[in-house]
């Protein structure tokens, strides 16, 4: 794999303001709405004008037109739209994109957002009802006939294999849920504010599919989450203190599917997750080591362990053994998904996790980790992905 030119974009760009809508059940309000409600907030948190926008990203899935949301925030001429493939995958991506953008002129000032009504309005949880045909479709088709209708089913036959080949217990999969929670118990924003659980929650939470249960799987969500990118230079004047853009990559593994790799020569990893590991190291120069908290895709709990493997925070195998010595936690050693995660805050295909870096960047976190310079974000697992590495200007 060729990264000639993967530090072309290092430090050229920055993420100058977050907004989002609350975090709720039943937002009462389309999703349009949601989305114009986002970016005003994150241009106001910018201090940047609706008429300076000339660039938007969001994600394929996304059902706000990028013209609509124009329209309805006030932006005028647009000179670039992008939008991304897989799911949660594409959240990181959303900001190479803009990034991309920015760095060779294409755009001044970029927002990437994501506004769906997750739990009032479709819900992914409820499974494949009905498909279109499609390449992916047949792929699924090996599946969904024998029960593999949901993405906790599809991600339960990775959990199995990993627990069987490293002889873990599923307490490994609690330490995960048990720091997402305690941390969102700090947020006021989250949905799972004041609610810390234990180990003893998980294990008797009820059973969702072999070997997850409901506390492994994260929320549906109505909600709405912006993000607004502009170059490092024109981010040292306003408002906030910029979080600069270090490493920003995407990566797609041999033999991938969606959520469905069963056929790869191994379960018990993340191959898409490495490509974009390897891709941020190189660019960023930085190694784990070097990495003061971390964001890491949380729709389940198992995955997150793999994340932690194929960044090398610890060796294959070792996840459970890192978790379990409170390294997730605050005062670990990569205190993780500060915000409360996909688990404890909300499920907004991870665009709410890069808000939390930004915020551990400018020091303003409720569960604000010391001594903060770098970050790691990553989105969706399972999928084609995507990662960050934020820090200070």
């Amino acid at each position: 794999m060729s990264l000639k030119h993967a530090d072309s974009l290092k430090g050229k760009t920055a993420i100058a303001g977050i907004g989002a809508t609350e975090f709720s059940k039943d937002s009462g309000r389309s999703e349009l709405r949601l989305a114009a409600e986002a970016v005003k907030a994150a241009l106001d948190d910018a201090g940047i004008a609706p008429s300076e926008v000339d660039g938007m990203v969001t994600f394929t899935m996304d059902n706000n037109p990028e013209i609509s949301v124009a329209r309805a925030a006030g932006i005028g001429d647009l000179t670039f739209f992008s939008r991304v493939h897989y799911g949660g995958g594409a959240a990181c991506g959303t900001v190479a994109h803009a990034a991309m953008a920015v760095a060779t002129g294409i755009a001044d000032v970029v927002v990437c957002y994501r506004a769906f009504n997750e739990r009032s309005g479709r819900r992914f949880g409820s499974g494949v009802l009905e498909r279109t045909p499609t390449a992916e479709g047949v792929e699924l088709g090996w599946n969904m006939p024998y029960g593999l209708l949901t993405p906790a089913s599809w991600v339960a036959m990775f959990a199995q294999r990993y627990l069987y080949t490293y002889g873990a217990t599923t307490e490994a999969f609690g330490h995960v849920a048990i720091a997402d929670r305690a941390h969102a118990a700090n947020n006021p924003n989250a949905y799972f504010y004041g609610k810390p659980i234990t180990m003893e929650d998980h294990q008797n939470s009820r059973p969702i599919v072999e070997p997850m249960r409901l506390l492994d799987c994260c929320q549906e969500t109505d909600g709405g989450q912006a993000l607004v990118i502009v170059s490092a230079e024109r981010a040292k004047d306003l408002k906030q203190k910029p979080a600069v853009i270090n490493a920003a990559a995407q990566g797609a593994g041999r033999n991938q599917e969606q959520m469905s790799s069963f056929y790869r020569d191994d379960m018990t990893g993340l191959p898409e997750m490495q490509v974009v590991a390897k891709q941020l190291w190189q660019t960023s120069g930085l190694t784990p080591d070097d990495i003061q908290t971390a964001v890491l895709y949380d729709h389940f709990t198992p995955f997150v362990l793999m994340q932690l493997e194929e960044f090398g925070f610890c060796g294959r195998g070792e996840a459970p053994g890192f978790v379990a010595d409170d390294n997730l936690l605050m005062g670990g050693k990569l205190p993780t998904n500060t915000h409360g995660g996909q688990l404890g805050e909300a499920y907004l295909h991870g665009m709410n996790g890069i808000a939390e870096a930004v915020r551990q960047i400018r020091g303003t976190s409720v569960n604000q980790v010391e001594d903060v310079h770098n970050v790691l974000v990553t989105a969706g697992t399972g999928v084609p992905t995507s990662g960050l590495v934020l820090g200070q200007a």
